[in-house]
């Protein structure tokens, strides 16, 4: 062989060796995908849901709790309890739960059996947000955790920024029964793309599972948890009443949500290339912007162009925020990041319950003109915990992550 042949093939094989495992993140990031996808596809189908099972709009909506409720309930105890299995079959495990799930919501003619299908299929979305995480560190080097993280997240403001409107698109062309059998199909084809593009990853030994009382224990796990619930609370009270906030100023929602989007799409980007190197300075930059433009809208909500520009600056630290609260979370656990995952999900999910309880009882009160307040009071509270988690959850510098 010649010696430049030799020395090409050499360099290759060094460059694929230092490169992400795109392929198989992506399949990890698609999982993500469908759980979010899956959770929300109801909001934009409720109108055809209530008329096809019977029901009122308003029992329709539950197809949305109670699948968060499943993922609420079931995160930490199921991560738990399934420390010890092999990270790719039960990853494919709870794919099929969906695939079940969804079939059974599209074929069922009454109301408790799609309550049912939707809770296991919960149940299997918080197990999956409890192993996705730490699933994506063991198939990279430790110095790739960060990129690693963030590919491995972008299917969360992806399905955030598309899940209401692909669910609306969907039932329009196919009927509601049709978009959740759609649903089915993707999960069985995201099954064959796991089986062919995602390694295997040992689960852990019985000598070597930490306890759930010994991870809470841990610094850093309790402020970081503490951030994501005034975080995302503030978050989520204005995301799901930005339909009757942009409406009251006569902007037009799917615009705002695009730009939400996309804007959610750069941050994920960003965070992936900075989040190494200043986790902490994009946690406080994220959070303190989100503060900073809910005093914007209390102060001029009403104008059209304070609201796109909102949109952008709320998008791009949103996009991030799943990666940089999962990095730092399992940063914090080292060997307890599966459980640490775990916690992470059931606090997102509580703060989605509380934010949209919180928001329908301001709107409710008082009407849109006191969602900005609290959501900015929210975020500021979330700020100020970050600023002070300085030593173990949020440390200044480069990222010093646990070995995979």
């Amino acid at each position: 062989m010649p010696p430049s042949l030799h020395q090409d093939r050499i360099k290759a094989g060094s460059a694929a060796h230092n490169a992400l495992p795109t392929a198989a993140l992506a399949g990890l990031a698609a999982s993500g995908f469908l759980c979010i996808v899956t959770e929300t596809l109801p909001a934009g189908l409720l109108p055809q849901i209530a008329s096809g099972l019977r029901i009122s709009e308003a029992i329709a909506g539950q197809l949305v709790a109670v699948y968060a409720l499943g993922s609420l309930l079931a995160a930490i105890p199921l991560t738990s309890l399934t420390q010890g299995f092999r990270r790719r079959p039960l990853l494919l495990a709870t794919i099929i739960c969906f695939v079940v799930g969804n079939t059974l919501t599209a074929w069922a003619g009454s109301i408790c059996v799609v309550l049912a299908a939707r809770f296991v299929a919960g149940c299997a979305a918080g197990l999956a947000w409890g192993i996705l995480a730490g699933y994506a560190r063991s198939i990279v080097r430790p110095d790739q955790t960060g990129p690693a993280m963030a590919l491995a997240m972008v299917g969360v403001p992806l399905a955030l920024s598309v899940g209401v409107p692909l669910g609306t698109f969907l039932g329009n062309l196919f009927g509601w029964r049709g978009s959740f059998l759609i649903l089915s199909a993707l999960s069985i084809v995201l099954i064959g793309w796991i089986i062919a593009k995602v390694p295997d990853a040992p689960g852990r030994s019985s000598d070597d599972r930490p306890s759930l009382r010994r991870v809470i224990a841990t610094p850093g796990i309790v402020p970081i948890l503490l951030v994501i619930l005034t975080w995302m609370t503030a978050h989520n009270i204005l995301y799901t009443y930005i339909a009757p906030f942009v409406t009251a100023a006569s902007v037009r929602v799917d615009l705002v949500l695009l730009v939400f989007g996309l804007s959610s799409l750069a941050g994920i980007w960003i965070v992936g290339r900075l989040v190494d190197r200043m986790l902490r300075a994009l946690v406080l930059l994220a959070i303190g912007s989100f503060a900073a433009i809910a005093v914007l809208l209390a102060i001029v909500g009403e104008d059209g162009v304070a609201i796109y520009a909102a949109a952008i600056i709320w998008g791009l630290g949103f996009g991030g925020a799943g990666a940089m609260m999962q990095t730092a979370s399992a940063d914090a656990a080292g060997d307890g990041m599966d459980l640490a995952q775990a916690m992470v999900t059931t606090a997102w999910n509580l703060a989605i319950a509380a934010g949209g309880a919180l928001g329908g009882a301001l709107l409710t009160t008082g009407g849109t003109t006191l969602l900005p307040p609290a959501v900015a009071a929210l975020a500021v509270i979330a700020f100020l915990i970050a600023m002070a988690a300085r030593r173990f959850a949020f440390p200044p510098g480069y990222r010093a992550p646990s070995g995979c």
